[in-house]
């Protein structure tokens, strides 16, 4: 870290100390870790669309946010007596230099796939072997993100299809139950089936190396782009999109995609 960086997080935490302190603000004196829970979550997805977005000045100013917070949840557990923020800066240092022993020790590893397994054999032996593959990965997570986790550790652990192909031909039986519940009319088959579709698509997805989320999340913003440019043609050229039928946003739609929107 640069002499700047170490000075500016100083103030930051000096910041927080303050406002934590006997005549600092009232709201942030009545917070607790739990408390602001959702916050983080929520400065967090704001990060993540902020980088998303290419916008580096937005992802710098929710990157201040997402590290004010940590800072503030640091500080409560501090004044706990539970840890500092050095506690968990020294927990998390040690433990990616314990993690990556390819780089600090001079393992050697002779793929990505080598690589990861080592990661997950390293986790296992910090919890005594005695952790669950999956114990680890939050409960909380959206079902897409954890659609992929699951598979990509489960593969890490060489519980999956053993060729893309078996796994092409997996998907293409999924596919096939799918219909055959729709057939069938049992809306609770019909459910189930399309999960494990989807849960199926997302495996498809990680052997090309797409991370089902993030695809699905430019496929929206993409979505959005585009009706939002079709409602301002609409608007330009006095239409009443309540009026639309399908014939008139199909125009729009291939006239906005034409323009490369």
């Amino acid at each position: 870290m640069s002499d700047a960086s170490g000075e500016a997080l100083a103030k930051l935490r000096q910041v927080v100390a303050t406002l934590l302190g006997p005549d600092g603000c009232p709201w942030d004196r009545k917070q607790t870790p739990e408390t602001l829970c959702d916050y983080v979550v929520e400065e967090a997805f704001e990060l993540v669309e902020a980088i998303r977005s290419g916008d580096s000045k937005a992802a710098m100013e929710e990157l201040g946010d997402v590290l004010f917070l940590l800072c503030f949840v640091a500080a409560l557990f501090e004044q706990r007596g539970e840890f500092t923020l050095a506690d968990a800066t020294d927990a998390i240092t040690a433990k990616m230099i314990r993690r990556h022993p390819h780089v600090f020790e001079g393992a050697k590893v002779e793929n990505q796939e080598q690589l990861l397994r080592n990661w997950e054999r390293i986790k296992r032996q910090e919890k005594d072997n005695k952790e669950g593959i999956f114990d680890s990965l939050p409960r909380g997570l959206p079902a897409l993100l954890k659609a992929y986790r699951l598979n990509s550790k489960a593969a890490r652990h060489h519980f999956t299809w053993e060729t893309d192909a078996d796994q092409t031909a997996q998907l293409a039986s999924e596919w096939a139950e799918l219909q055959e519940a729709i057939a069938g009319g049992d809306p609770v088959r019909v459910e189930a089936e399309f999960g494990d579709y989807l849960f199926s698509l997302v495996e498809y997805g990680r052997r090309l190396g797409v991370k089902a989320n993030a695809a699905l999340e430019g496929a929206n913003a993409t979505f959005l782009s585009r009706f939002e440019a079709m409602e301002e043609l609409a608007r330009e050229r006095g239409l009443d999109t309540a009026q639309f039928g399908l014939t008139d946003w199909d125009g729009l739609w291939d006239e906005v995609k034409a323009q490369g929107k």
